[in-house]
């Protein structure tokens, strides 16, 4: 009869290893549209360019941001 009031760790090993390729593919984007961005207002270019740039780029920020909180123990 197993004790339900035992506190056990949680068995890690057969949990399959999930957002294996999200964060790195996440600081891709942030860097290539922050860079994108960059550029595109030191150039002078359209304004509406440069906002979905620097739209892209918060967005990445964030999705790291809640990425490390859920994924941390």
């Amino acid at each position: 009869m197993t004790d339900r009031y035992r506190i056990a760790e949680p068995d890690t090993t057969s949990a399959p290893s999930r957002g294996g390729m999200l964060r790195p593919v996440l600081w891709l984007l942030l860097i290539l549209s922050a860079a994108a961005n960059a550029t595109v207002n030191t150039a002078g270019g359209n304004a509406l360019l440069g906002v979905g740039f620097g739209l892209v780029t918060l967005a990445c920020a964030a999705a790291l941001v809640v990425h490390h909180y859920r994924r941390r123990r």
